[in-house]
């Protein structure tokens, strides 16, 4: 049986064959899944925000998609991935809160999942399953063994991508 690593929010974790992943609440938040599949390494990421601001120094680099991903790409790179044989999955970015006006506070679960898509095309990594949007929170495993991404939730139950 796996061991089942825990990514916290704005973490992200990579492990080899046979690894499993787990990040929970994901809210408006996204995980981002990132498997070689002739490696058998994954990674995943609790991403919180889409962009890094221009004044940060440097910390909580995972809090953002923007800055998050591409050290996530380069840490499995150094492992022996190839770019190329890269997938992603996505889940989350969840519209939590109804606002009145659709805020960007309001909103922020759609930005997350397209900074997310628009910095993994920067990459050159295409997504190959997604779960995002709606209003309900989500919980999502990663399994190294066979690149597969289970998303639970109390509101839709289990889905496996």
């Amino acid at each position: 049986m796996n061991d089942l690593i825990t990514v916290g929010i704005s973490d992200v974790k990579i492990t080899k064959n046979p690894g499993a992943l787990v990040t929970y609440a994901l809210g408006s938040c996204i995980g981002i899944c990132l498997y070689d599949s002739a490696l058998k390494i994954g990674g995943l990421a609790h991403i919180m925000l889409p962009y890094r601001p221009e004044n940060n120094s440097g910390e909580q680099i995972s809090r953002y998609a923007d800055s998050c991903l591409p050290v996530m790409v380069r840490e499995m790179e150094a492992m022996g991935c190839q770019r190329v044989r890269m997938q992603a999955k996505i889940a989350g970015g969840a519209k939590m809160f109804e606002v009145a006006d659709d805020s960007a506070f309001g909103n922020i679960g759609a930005r997350n999942v397209a900074a997310v898509k628009e910095t993994l095309g920067n990459l050159r990594i295409r997504i190959y399953a997604e779960d995002t949007g709606l209003n309900y929170g989500r919980t999502v495993y990663f399994y190294t063994e066979t690149g597969t991404m289970l998303v639970k939730s109390f509101a839709k139950g289990e889905k496996s991508f």
